[in-house]
């Protein structure tokens, strides 16, 4: 079995919600998850950000459903760290 632990996603995102909700909003979908999100780019109706998303599980469908149910869209999967586990 192989857990992730870690995933870097960059994302567009609408403005609206703002950083705060969207983090807040992945974080839900992701109990005991660190969500570290940084703008990088930024035009008249979107913002481009990278999402660090750290934990212990992470399950990446739910965060990618998170993330479209607010109007984002990932653009690329940019690391990942998994770890396999025993049996």
């Amino acid at each position: 079995m192989v857990s992730i632990k870690r995933i870097e996603l960059d994302v567009l995102k609408p403005h609206h919600p703002n950083g705060l909700v969207f983090g807040s909003t992945i974080a839900d979908k992701s109990p005991g998850a660190r969500i570290e999100l940084t703008v990088t780019g930024v035009d008249e109706k979107t913002e481009t950000v990278v999402i660090v998303i750290t934990g212990e599980n992470l399950k990446y469908e739910a965060i990618a459903e998170a993330i479209s149910e607010m109007g984002g869209s990932i653009h690329s999967i940019d690391k990942v760290e998994v770890e396999s586990e025993s049996d």
